[in-house]
């Protein structure tokens, strides 16, 4: 491919672009694509019939012929489907037994975003999904074409994410190409360190095991009958339990990095956060498979900045954006990666174009009563443990070593419930409601004050003891509706009459320091 190149070595889309009313075909190498990502799934089944098989021609057979429908199935596919971009919606037909006609309006158009897997990369292609924002039972809506050229995938992308004459005109830039994107952030090499501070490797192990498991029973290979898992359980038994669990942590940690660091370096390989000249904010990342989403910044509401624990002390963070139009499939509201605490706070400040980060604005400290409230779930749940544990040794005669152990937990949950109360808290900034949660997974939320529709104030039994609530916002956004738990009933009234006014006060009542419960 020739031309001026973008993000990735992407060609550039021109500078103004029309729809095609006439109907399109997909690509044709869309029929050695499909058939080869679905083909991947049978590899490591077929390696194990052929060196571990027991001769069975009939397993080898039915596997080539799966191999087989799936070549045509991609045909039909590619026979059968038609697309077509009007000047009000885009239109998509397929299906052979089943036809199926699709059409979305192009003013309900909400995403238009590329993925392009290792076969699409392979052979110059990408799939371009066309997303509304709607979600029924679970699945988006929208549209998706599977494999069409790069170039045409970024020229559909820049058509669809138009809005009228008016946003087309003003999209078109007199400025040089290169200068149409200001890059935000980008993938440094230290960034790696981030990588095991996560159980995202302790889950890859599992899934790996899974496999090769479901590919051994598929082949009736005995795992147990093999000579290195003979030898393995021969030195278990001949050796200390000490030694056996020190050496299973050991290897289960050298695992889990190894996984952790290549999760990380296929998920976020030529990561990209850039701003374009259309108003759009563009994350570009992965290795084999590469995404490239974009979020219009009128349509931001906010960010969120997570924190899990191992990552959070190693004073890392990684942002998502608060945003309408985006699945939780796509995972497109990621804007920044597992990246040092300081580069995500300064992502958020120019994602939202402040000269500060909301994220890092001073937090009020919620009431005393809501520590005894943690400390209450916290201690509370590891008591209950313990004391079936301790019922469990008296009815069945088990090692009292359970109980025993089971004790240490105590002082953690402690410590738990004390630190999820230090880390909860609020602000409201110019601009923003800020909100900070959680211990094991502390987010930090700053939701756009202008962007909140409506407040739910619950409280529990157990609150109006204390004399607390939880104050919720709700948006378009996002999860939909974000709290600010356990604070004060005049502190929380007070909040959302401040951060929304108007929107609450028809429905408000004076909270006079007389009618408020005494806390017990």
């Amino acid at each position: 491919m020739s031309g001026p190149t973008g993000l990735s070595g992407l060609p550039k889309a021109p500078d103004h672009v029309e729809p095609a009313p006439e109907w399109g075909r997909l690509d044709a190498r869309m029929l050695v694509v499909r058939p080869l990502h679905e083909i991947v799934g049978f590899v490591p089944v077929l390696v194990a019939l052929l060196v571990f098989g027991t001769g069975d021609a009939w397993r080898v057979l039915l596997s080539l012929a799966v191999i087989v429908l799936l070549v045509l199935r991609g045909l039909f596919s590619w026979l059968t489907t038609r697309y077509r971009i009007s000047e009000s919606q885009v239109e998509l037909h397929s299906g052979l037994l089943s036809r199926k006609r699709k059409a979305v309006p192009r003013d309900r158009i909400r995403t238009a975003d590329l993925t392009a897997k290792f076969g699409h990369r392979l052979f110059g292609l990408s799939a371009i999904r066309i997303g509304t924002g709607q979600h029924a039972k679970g699945k988006a809506d929208g549209l998706l074409l599977d494999a069409v050229p790069v170039p045409e995938a970024e020229r559909l992308r820049v058509v669809l994410l138009q809005r009228g004459v008016g946003h087309r005109e003003a999209a078109v830039e007199t400025a040089p190409a290169e200068a149409r994107s200001t890059a935000i952030a980008t993938l440094h090499r230290s960034w790696l360190r981030f990588a095991p501070l996560s159980l995202s490797g302790l889950l890859s192990i599992g899934a790996v095991i899974g496999v090769l498991v479901n590919a051994a029973n598929e082949v009736d290979v005995r795992i147990s009958r093999m000579a290195a898992v003979k030898e393995v359980v021969r030195w278990a038994r001949e050796s200390s339990l000490v030694l056996v669990v020190a050496v299973a942590i050991a290897v289960v940690l050298v695992l889990a990095v190894l996984g952790s660091l290549l999760k990380y370096v296929l998920q976020y390989a030529g990561y990209r956060l850039t701003r374009q000249a259309d108003g759009t904010v563009r994350v570009t990342r992965g290795l084999l498979t590469t995404r490239s989403v974009s979020i219009e910044e009128k349509r931001l509401r906010g960010v969120q900045v997570g924190e899990p624990m191992l990552l959070r002390a190693g004073h890392g963070a990684k942002v998502s954006a608060v945003t309408t139009g985006l699945g939780k499939e796509q995972g497109g509201s990621l804007l920044l990666p597992p990246a040092p605490r300081a580069e995500a706070h300064r992502v958020v400040a120019e994602v939202l174009r402040l000269p500060e980060p909301p994220t890092s604005a001073e937090l009020t400290r919620h009431p005393r009563r809501a520590l005894a409230r943690r400390l209450v779930r916290a201690v509370g749940a590891a008591v209950l443990v313990e004391a079936a544990l301790l019922l469990t040794v008296a009815a069945w005669d088990w090692p009292l070593v359970l109980p025993l152990a089971w004790l240490v937990a105590l002082p953690a949950a402690a410590w738990l419930g004390v630190d999820r109360y230090r880390r909860l808290g609020h602000a409201l900034t110019e601009r923003y409601l800020v909100s900070r949660t959680g211990s094991l997974d502390t987010k930090t939320v700053a939701l756009q004050r202008d962007g909140i529709i409506g407040w739910r104030i619950r409280r529990t039994w157990f609150q109006r003891r204390t004399g607390l609530m939880t104050v919720t916002a709700t948006t378009a956004a996002g999860r939909g509706a974000y709290s600010v738990p356990d604070i004060g009933e005049a502190d929380g009234v007070a909040l959302a009459l401040d951060a929304v006014p108007g929107l609450l006060r028809p429905f408000a009542e004076p909270v006079s320091p007389e009618s408020r419960p005494t806390p017990s």
